[in-house]
């Protein structure tokens, strides 16, 4: 039997970084045993702190383009002796604006799109792609100290656990180690609320969101479905932070879908 040995690069969103993904990036490991699993920081993000952040989605995509092939292919090449720069994108939020513009940019590299509670702003209103009911909130999370913004992200974007304090704590503690600087914050929110993405992506692509995501309104998820023709799975009571509320639902759906791309 022939084992696929295609990488997984996982792209995160708004502000967070490759711990974010938390047991889900072991569990997707332990469903891909024979495939690499690569996490990602954009400059701005984690270990990357000190950098700059892109200011357009596009630059997003030639940073961790350059991250990735400096980095990691040559560690693919000698110890996986797997073909370099073919990939399979799970990516949430913003990340999957980044997917799609990576896809659009380096078609031979990418093999398929798992886009997670991700929007267009071609296809959804600036207020669905970030709700309106959250306004407030967005405005205070910007002036509030870092230990109070890490509390009002988790509660915007957890519905299994808005309250957990062993998540916040660690949240504070990696917020502290990598302290995000307000003017990345803005830079990679003004990427985001500015993306455009004009094309119908020519790679398969499988929309996974939630319906109560308390951030990002599911129709947008829904909206490029129908758009797209492509497969969508609306998650029933996770929120915006999918694979930290329900990673094995994540996995489930990215398993089937992956079993068909060849």
């Amino acid at each position: 039997m022939t084992h696929c040995q295609r990488p997984i690069i996982l792209l995160r969103g708004l502000l967070r970084e490759q711990r974010h993904w938390g047991i889900f990036t072991q569990q997707l490991r332990s469903h891909f045993p024979f495939r690499k699993v690569i996490a990602l920081d954009l400059a701005g993000n984690g270990q990357r702190f000190l950098e700059t952040s892109p200011a357009t989605v596009s630059a997003m995509v030639d940073d961790l383009h350059q991250q990735l092939h400096f980095l990691h292919a040559r560690e693919l090449e000698t110890e996986n002796k797997i073909e370099a720069g073919t990939y399979d994108l799970l990516a949430i939020s913003m990340g999957g604006m980044i997917a799609l513009e990576w896809a659009r940019l380096y078609p031979e590299e990418v093999k398929s799109l798992v886009l997670i509670n991700t929007s267009d702003g071609k296809q959804s209103p600036f207020y669905k792609r970030l709700q309106w009911r959250q306004y407030p909130n967005i405005m205070k999370l910007l002036m509030s100290k870092p230990e109070a913004q890490e509390k009002s992200i988790l509660q915007m974007t957890s519905n299994m656990y808005p309250d957990d304090t062993e998540i916040l704590k660690t949240w504070i503690r990696w917020r502290k180690e990598c302290p995000i600087q307000k003017s990345n914050l803005f830079r990679q929110l003004n990427a985001a609320l500015s993306f455009r993405y004009k094309d119908v992506p020519d790679k398969p692509v499988l929309l996974l969101a939630s319906q109560h995501d308390e951030l990002v309104d599911a129709s947008c998820s829904r909206t490029l479905a129908h758009y797209w023709q492509c497969p969508i799975h609306i998650h029933p009571s996770a929120g915006h932070d999918l694979p930290l509320d329900d990673p094995d639902w994540v996995c489930r759906y990215s398993l089937s879908f992956w079993q068909d791309v060849k």
